[in-house]
């Protein structure tokens, strides 16, 4: 009961895990898409920040040429304070792309050129809110923002003539354009990477649902597995790991399948006990040879050859499989197995290989329980055989083990008492019970029995002490 609860316990919460599970191909097209993102968002950031870096320097490189021009045309007239020819020669460099402003100064820092003519004859004012200024030689260049809000690189150079300073010249160059080209750059950018993401998406989607496939059809094979279907198959014809576990997972079915037909065939023979024995430990030493003490249960039908030469092939098949069920039914009951049939005759073993001490109870009571069954089976219907069965039993040591060759094997007991079971079966009439000493001494406390006259037996040098059982008076509770 409490196994029965544990289980239900664990399929209730493998239930609930199922209930909160994500499919993988929804894993794995986040997966991707994540990856692709990430990926595309690193290169973009370095791409920018390196296309940033190089216009920047390229405007440096733009602003030092036109702040050499004015330096090198500007010394002479900046000597003679020729504020007309300096005008004109910031004038001729106004027109530059991105170029804001163009300032001549004097050692005074008065204004004696500007693009802006409303300042000239004006102090020139310092800049405010720099960034760190960098230098190259004689020249200066720094970034600032303007009250408008532009950003700006301001190159800066002194004006000289000989080895005396006349001035500076400062030129200041538009960094908006970057910004503008930056931001367009990462529209595209953009616009490139939802096209990535979206195709990185479609190829997730696809490679998601080539994988959920087979493992769907994994999902379903097992639970059929689980069903106890083992004739399931997988039908996918995959050359990858996929179509090598489908191969490995059929070939599983195939062996469990095989597994099931001889469970169920040899169980029909051997008490469940014996065949979990069996099938756990096929190669233990019981296999291969025991010496046991255990009590062999003979059945033979009294006059089966007259009655069988009466009735059709059909009639004697029918009515022999009724028999040998019975006789089965009981034998397994009550913790034996089912050695063989030999024509009409059952050979039923208990205490090995499962070793029962009270291996005699258990083979009396078969044969009681048997016996009854029997009778009343024969009134219900016309089977002659039912009611004309002998049954011998003895106790003793056996060799048990497997038998035979590499083409047949089968798994027996050999011995004198095994001889000594078939000789008392012979001298059971219908219906009755015939035991020997052995047996007697282990379930005299047991039984009502009546003496016999002991008899010679094949094989025996002394006579044989024999008894009929008439009744079991213990518990016909199988242990």
């Amino acid at each position: 009961m409490a196994t029965n609860i544990e289980h239900l316990s664990i399929q209730s919460q493998f239930k609930k895990k199922l209930s909160f599970r994500i499919p993988i191909r929804v894993k794995l097209s986040i997966a991707i898409t994540f990856i692709i993102w990430l990926t595309v968002l690193i290169l973009s950031f370095v791409i920018l920040a390196r296309q940033r870096e190089q216009l920047y320097l390229q405007t440096v490189k733009t602003g030092k040429v036109s702040l050499n021009y004015f330096a090198n045309n500007a010394n002479i007239p900046l000597l003679q304070d020729d504020i007309v020819k300096l005008n004109t020669l910031i004038k001729e460099a106004a027109s530059v792309e991105g170029l804001l402003y163009a300032v001549i100064v004097d050692r005074q820092q008065i204004i004696k050129a500007h693009t802006d003519h409303t300042k000239i004859g004006t102090n020139f004012q310092t800049f405010s809110s720099t960034d760190k200024v960098m230098s190259d030689g004689n020249i200066t260049y720094f970034n600032y923002t303007l009250p408008s809000g532009s950003h700006v690189l301001n190159v800066s150079r002194p004006v000289m003539f000989k080895d005396t300073e006349l001035g500076a010249v400062h030129v200041g160059i538009s960094l908006d354009f970057i910004h503008h080209l930056i931001r367009k750059e990462s529209i595209s950018i953009l616009f490139m990477s939802s096209l990535i993401v979206l195709l990185g998406i479609s190829i997730a989607i696809l490679l998601g649902i080539n994988f959920s496939r087979p493992i769907s059809k994994l999902v379903l094979a097992t639970k059929e597995i689980g069903k106890g279907n083992y004739q399931y198959r997988i039908d996918m014809t995959r050359k990858d790991e996929f179509g090598d576990l489908a191969t490995s997972f059929n070939y599983m079915a195939q062996e469990l399948w095989k597994k099931l037909l001889i469970q169920e065939s040899f169980g029909r023979y051997v008490g469940p006990d014996v065949l979990d024995m069996i099938l756990s430990h096929p190669e233990d030493s019981w296999l291969k040879g025991n010496r046991t003490e255990a009590s062999i249960l003979f059945t033979d039908i009294r006059g089966f050859t007259a009655y069988a030469g009466k009735m059709d092939p059909a009639d004697v098949v029918e009515a022999l499989n009724e028999y040998f069920s019975i006789a089965t039914q009981f034998i397994l009951e009550y913790g034996g197995y089912v050695d063989k049939f030999i024509g009409d005759a059952v050979l039923g073993v208990f205490g090995t290989p499962i070793p029962h001490a009270d291996h005699a109870e258990r083979a009396v009571k078969a044969a009681v329980a048997m016996q009854k069954a029997l009778q009343q089976q024969a009134n219900q219907n016309k089977n002659p055989f039912l009611s004309r069965i002998g049954i011998g039993v003895n106790s003793g040591i056996v060799v048990s083990g497997n038998l035979g060759s590499q083409v047949k094997m089968e798994y027996t007991v050999i011995g004198d008492s095994v001889n000594v079971a078939s000789r008392l079966k012979d001298m059971a009439g219908p219906g009755e019970i015939v035991i020997s000493r052995d047996t007697y001494e282990l379930t005299k406390n047991m039984i009502s029995v009546k003496v016999l006259v002991p008899q010679k037996i094949k094989g025996k040098p002394e006579l044989v002490e024999t008894f009929q059982v008439l009744d079991f008076q213990g518990s016909q509770n199988n242990k």
